[in-house]
């Protein structure tokens, strides 16, 4: 079964699912300036260190990357990491 990478604007995070199962989350805040800051992500506990956390974050800022404008920021310790190892996604948080 495939992983994908949803986005609940409602919940303000983004979801990782395999079929009907949810397997974590990373969660953001809409600054007044409408920037975007990750606060907290979760994996859960009976599929970590698989490489999932990283899936979820690559798919949310790929996600960002083309429906938005707007900086990111993360003050979730996982996410800044992930943007620090991941030169990659630099323009997002220089915009």
């Amino acid at each position: 079964m495939t992983d994908t990478v949803v986005h609940d604007q409602a919940g303000s995070r983004f979801v990782l699912m395999r079929g009907d199962r949810e397997l974590g989350f990373t969660e953001y805040v809409t600054r007044d300036d409408g920037g975007i800051v990750f606060t907290h992500t979760e994996i859960d506990p009976e599929v970590q260190e698989r490489g999932l956390g990283s899936a979820l974050v690559r798919g949310a800022l790929d996600d960002l990357r083309g429906s938005t404008t707007v900086r990111i920021r993360a003050t979730c310790p996982f996410v800044r990491r992930f943007l620090a190892e991941h030169p990659e996604y630099e323009d997002l948080t220089t915009r």
